[in-house]
């Protein structure tokens, strides 16, 4: 009995042996693992149910660019804000990082799946080629400035903004002139588009659309540009909006020149007066507000008498000149609601619109050709020498002599050459027989 019981505490003690072996073992591989995970390259986050980190390792904070202090029970979204937005896990992906200092840089990240439902883990991948890295960051603000693309974020709903250096330029600035805000945003987009640009943040906001506004800022110099600006949202974990992320570019030149192509496309180059696609699409909205509001539009065709005399004996250069001289006189003879424009070489017509119905249409024709006359009579100073010309005017009225753009064209077309048969500074109303004449105080 006595042996048995010696047998039992043997095996006991053994059993205890054996445990406390394995214990210490287990502890041993324990701290080894958590050596090495201290030690990795690799930032490692545990993160809980919350997206909270419940623990990190130096490298993270490292990586981060974030102390290890602040790391501890934080929000991931804090240090990652488009965590949430990327794909599923098992994907390693590049996204943004930003510290305390609100300083951003791009980190290289994995996420791995929560097998236990309690604790996700997060790696940080460390960069090899940091220094190449910041190079290539380099390179990217190089670009953007030269490019003229520019990356910004706002904190919606506060003042805090950040542009990136390629930014400054497009509102007027140097970097480490301004502190970028909301309100110096707001100051510096031109009064008429501040509504516009403030419609489609509220709109992004709201619905989660992409944000794509053109606009003009106003430098501090009072000078005006233009800027695109598209951007998105992200959302926090109860699906609301609390930042805005996107680019901005200068689009001044593109403006410029597509005012520039506008300009050639609908103007004579030579005279800077519209050209015949300008005055139709002018007189056809002349027509429609004509009929709403049941008043006349006038059409005078004007060709001008001994032009070519002058500019076949005195050369091109003096029949230019010429021609920019009468289209300021015609310019001079207009109400602010009319219209003058060049069809080519030595033909003009002025667009009229708003006539009283009521008034005799004769003499409103006689009105509007003797001013013309007149306009066109002093004699034009090119160089040393003075010339005089004439002219020969054909008006059509709408609705008196055609009611639509084609036949009103041609009815005035038909009345000028008919004037000009007649001689020197002669009108014709359009269905009219009758020439008359117009004698120039010498």
């Amino acid at each position: 009995m006595a042996s048995m019981s010696l047998f039992l505490i043997a095996a006991i003690l053994l059993i205890a042996l054996v445990a406390a072996f394995w214990v210490k073992h287990a502890h041993q591989q324990l701290a080894r693992f958590r050596a090495l995970l201290e030690l990795s390259p690799n930032g490692i986050l545990l993160l809980d149910k919350q997206r909270k980190i419940t623990w990190h390792n130096p490298a993270a904070g490292t990586l981060l660019s974030v102390p290890s202090e602040l790391l501890n029970g934080s929000q991931i979204s804090r240090w990652l804000p488009m965590l949430e937005t990327l794909p599923s896990t098992l994907q390693r992906q590049e996204t943004l990082a930003i510290n305390q200092q609100h300083d951003r840089h791009q980190v290289d990240i994995t996420l791995l799946p929560d097998t236990s439902r309690h604790t996700a883990v997060l790696l940080i991948h460390p960069d090899p080629l940091r220094s190449a890295s910041n190079e290539a960051m380099e390179r990217l603000k190089r670009s953007q400035y030269f490019a003229q693309i520019g990356t910004w974020d706002w904190d919606i709903g506060t003042d805090r903004l950040y542009w990136s250096e390629a930014i400054y330029n497009m509102f007027g600035y140097q970097p480490g002139d301004v502190t970028p805000t909301y309100t110096l945003f707001c100051n510096s987009v031109h009064p008429d588009d501040r509504e516009q640009v403030r419609a489609g943040e509220q709109l992004c906001i709201e619905t989660g659309e992409n944000h794509d506004e053109e606009y003009r800022v106003v430098w501090p110099d009072g000078s005006v540009h233009w800027v695109r600006e598209t951007g998105n949202v992200i959302k926090n974990e109860q699906g609301k909006a609390f930042k805005m992320m996107g680019v901005v570019r200068d689009i001044t030149d593109d403006k410029r020149s597509t005012q520039a192509l506008e300009k050639l496309a609908h103007h004579d180059p030579l005279t800077g007066l519209p050209n015949r696609l300008m005055l139709e699409k002018r007189l056809n909205k002349a027509l429609t507000r004509a009929r709403t509001q049941q008043t006349r539009v006038a059409l005078v065709f004007i060709d001008l008498n001994n032009f070519k005399h002058i500019n076949d004996q005195h050369g091109h250069a003096v029949g230019d000149e010429l021609l920019i001289q009468v289209a300021e006189r015609l310019r001079s003879a207009l109400r602010a609601s009319d219209m003058v424009a060049r069809l080519g070489g030595d033909e003009f017509v002025l667009l009229m619109e708003g006539l009283a119905p009521e008034h005799r249409l004769a003499d409103e024709a006689h009105s509007i050709c003797e001013k013309i006359f007149a306009e066109l009579a002093p004699q034009l100073t090119l160089g040393d020498r003075q010339y005089r010309i004439g002219a020969s005017l054909g008006v059509a009225v709408f609705p008196d002599h055609a009611v639509t753009l084609d036949k009103l064209i041609h009815a005035a077309d038909l009345a000028m050459y008919a004037a000009k048969r007649s001689g020197n500074n002669q009108y014709r109303l359009g269905g009219d027989l009758t020439t008359h004449a117009h004698t120039l105080n010498s």
